[in-house]
């Protein structure tokens, strides 16, 4: 298997400028480099950049895949709208780590499969950051549960302490959209594993309507106010919105519901061996039935067929006859179809025993037609 290495760096709140844009040059030659990304696939040697130093000075999103197994994805936001603090619960266990970096912080989450992803095409590829690239907005509008996917990814590496208590359970994780479903992917999550750490998370708040944001807005002291505006005005604030959201949330923190209680890690894998067992036994009897309700389907279509030619049993021998003597493939396939029809239709009228008379004959003079017999044989051997 060949090897497959694909990077992809974006840069939302910024462009790179041109001397930005020259000194990535002088890492890769290759790279497809603009303004706002840079993006490689290598099928031999590697990238010579670091990702994390890539993603401290120019980026805020990284997407890297491996097809021996490797995935990684990395967000930089301001600390001011994603603090170290709130992201400190969910860094644990190999799978998401946190750097801080002047006045950003940088989420880096990493799986490995020791079984490979095998072959992976382009469009795979890229693929990952068009659904994954949402999630930033999400962490910087105060939305945890991405965080709380990559700390489940962690229990699925199985190193986890069964008696450690879970980080705080963000609400809605049993509303995932696209994005976080991506990312449970992405990281390997089991999906028995999601649902029942989903199972006490509450719903998520409705968004407020604008006639509470606005008395909100004019409860503020007017110097709040005028900084917001001068904020906005200068422009310099991708997250100001976020922030301001942030700050409302906040204000109404006290009439929020109380957070659920702290569960176990060993509870919540008990919790999804039984809804991996539960569902395992719910496919299980949804194949069967449908396996029955296909079975019975035939059989219907087969008596219906058998109904049809019920009484023309000498007219087929004969074109058995006939369709042996032309010597060819196509009317030796026919010629078994017909005697399999025959054969049912015996079967279902108490005649077996003069049909393998009459089969016999017909094996005792095509004995020199060995193409004729193996077909005959594999075809009888199918049920009535």
């Amino acid at each position: 298997m060949s090897e497959y290495q694909y990077y992809e760096f974006l840069a939302v709140d910024r462009s790179l400028t041109d001397e930005e844009r020259a000194a990535l040059r002088t890492i890769t030659t290759r790279a497809t480099i603009t303004p706002w990304r840079l993006q490689n696939v290598y099928h031999w040697g590697s990238f010579k950049g670091d990702p994390l130093d890539l993603m401290t000075r120019y980026f805020d999103l990284f997407v890297y895949v491996a097809n021996w197994g490797t995935s990684r994805f990395m967000v930089r936001l301001p600390l001011r709208v994603l603090p170290a603090e709130a992201v400190t619960p969910y860094d644990a266990y190999d799978v998401l780590s946190t750097h801080v970096r002047d006045e950003h912080i940088i989420l880096d989450m990493l799986r490995h499969d020791e079984d490979g992803y095998g072959w992976i095409e382009d469009e795979e590829a890229e693929s990952w950051m068009p659904v994954l690239a949402p999630l930033r907005i999400a962490l910087a509008g105060g939305d945890y549960r991405a965080l709380y996917i990559a700390w489940l990814a962690g229990i699925d590496l199985g190193e986890m302490d069964r008696e450690a208590t879970e980080p705080p359970l963000p609400a809605g994780l049993g509303q995932t959209d696209a994005s976080l479903d991506a990312l449970a992917e992405f990281l390997g999550v089991d999906r028995d594993l999601l649902s029942a750490a989903a199972e006490a998370s509450p719903p998520r708040p409705e968004a407020p309507s604008q006639q509470e944001v606005r008395a909100w807005l004019h409860s503020l002291p007017a110097e709040e106010k005028d900084a917001v505006l001068e904020r906005l005005v200068i422009g310099e604030e991708p997250h100001l919105r976020a922030g301001i959201l942030q700050r409302y949330r906040q204000a109404q923190g006290a009439a929020e519901a109380p957070a659920p209680p702290r569960r176990l890690v060993g509870d919540i894998l008990d919790r999804a061996a039984e809804i991996r067992e539960d569902r395992l036994r719910a496919e299980a009897e949804a194949e069967a039935r449908r396996r029955a309700a296909e079975a019975h389907a035939r059989a219907v279509a087969r008596a219906a067929h058998l109904d049809g030619i019920a009484g023309q049993q000498e007219a087929l021998w004969k074109e058995v006859d006939v369709l042996i003597a032309t010597v060819k493939p196509a009317a030796y396939d026919r010629a078994v179809e017909i005697l399999v029809d025959l054969r049912d239709l015996a079967e279902r009228e108490g005649t077996t025993p003069r049909f393998r008379m009459r089969l016999d004959a017909i094996r005792e003079e095509h004995a020199r037609k060995p193409s004729f017999l193996a077909r005959l044989a594999e075809g009888l051997q199918r049920p009535a």
